[in-house]
């Protein structure tokens, strides 16, 4: 279902009135201006793809607005274990996406406004597409410093960064997304945005740290609404759009046929974490065993996100070879994940008949899921 809302002036921003409409197939030419009414990452990321793969762009350029639940987007050639805090996002439930632009990993949360900005591949132009953001809050509030960057990000004050981008550019059509940080919880961002693990090695697509703020620290007016209002009516004068936003619902396969396969996708673990490219992890880890201490290595390679190669070396005094050998036989092209590495380390550890042993088994495979 779709539902256009009015923008009417007043003071600059805009008051909104929900009108029925026909369907997503009446939207005229010229510029169009979505919102998504739904907070899931991955239904978002979906209708992104469903405009860009279904929607003919000759004579049309849109604005999607969207907001969503806690997530960590990483981009499309990244390594999620090099990113992000995996142990700390399962712990507050805070999912993970990847998504089909390149770039660097970002946090969202409802603090932080995405913008997607479609046009055909000859019409895109990601800076003009922050300039318009840029105008629009000089609008709201003029003496805001604010400024767009070599690297397409946003810089508030000339140090802090309010907003980062990437994009995508197909056969015909492009887009260009990006953030906008208005609330969002800084304290959970630079956490989550912080590995924890290290000894990893990857030709995966690195982040770029950098200092963030939000734009209501400088201005408490400055809401999700009021930034959401002014970007949308900027956008409605600059390319001739119809003055409505287009409330829009990205899981109703009527309006978006296809589209719940599309979510689908981006949520499995084959695209989130198999498309990661290849990596190399190795690892010097201590285990204290009856006020012994002792050091082990691990060294593997992870490749479409299982276990390729596995090589385990602990002191044969402490633990026989034989055992080690069998840990390794059993991880070798496994999901390099804790829930099926340690599924299928209980199920080797039930093998084991001598308790000392066992133990000490259990130690290793406990050790080893702290890599991941």
């Amino acid at each position: 279902m779709i539902i256009q809302s009015s923008l009417k002036k007043c003071f600059r921003l805009h008051y909104v009135l929900k009108i029925p409409t026909a369907g997503f197939k009446w939207a005229p030419k010229g510029g169009l201006i979505l919102q998504s009414v739904s907070q899931d990452i991955y239904q978002n990321l979906a209708l992104e793809d469903w405009i860009h793969d279904t929607l003919d762009l000759d004579n049309r350029q849109i604005l999607f607005l969207w907001r969503n639940s806690p997530a960590v987007v990483i981009g499309r050639h990244q390594n999620p274990w090099q990113e992000c805090n995996l142990k700390m996002m399962r712990q507050k439930g805070i999912k993970l996406a990847r998504r089909r632009s390149g770039g660097g990993a970002v946090y969202h949360d409802l603090g932080n406004i995405n913008l997607t900005f479609f046009t055909t591949r000859k019409k895109y132009e990601r800076m003009e597409n922050l300039r318009l953001v840029v105008k629009a809050l000089k609008a709201l509030r003029p003496q805001l410093d604010v400024q767009e960057t070599a690297r397409c990000d946003l810089l508030l004050n000339g140090i802090f960064k309010i907003s980062g981008t990437a994009a995508k550019l197909g056969r015909t059509a492009a887009y260009h997304h990006c953030t906008l940080l208005c609330n969002t919880d800084k304290h959970i961002l630079s956490s989550v945005l912080k590995s924890p693990y290290n000894g990893i090695k990857s030709n995966a697509t690195p982040s770029v740290p950098a200092l963030v703020k939000n734009l209501q620290e400088e201005d408490p007016t400055l809401t999700c609404e009021v930034l959401l209002d002014a970007i949308a009516e900027e956008y409605a004068t600059r390319y001739h759009a119809d003055d409505r936003i287009s409330i829009i619902n990205p899981s109703d396969e009527k309006e978006f046929p296809g589209i719940n396969n599309k979510a689908r996708e981006l949520q499995a673990w084959d695209w989130i974490y198999g498309k990661t490219p290849k990596f190399s992890i190795s690892k010097c880890l201590t285990i204290v065993n009856e006020q012994s201490c002792l050091d082990i290595k691990i060294n593997m390679d992870v490749k479409n996100g299982k276990i390729e190669t596995c090589n385990i070396d602990v002191p044969q005094q402490w633990l026989p070879p034989t055992m080690c050998d069998k840990l390794k036989d059993n991880l070798t092209g496994c999901k390099f994940c804790p829930s099926e590495t340690k599924a299928r380390a209980n199920a080797l550890l039930r093998t084991c008949p001598d308790y000392k042993l066992y133990s000490k088994w259990n130690l290793l495979c406990e050790k080893v899921l702290t890599l991941m």
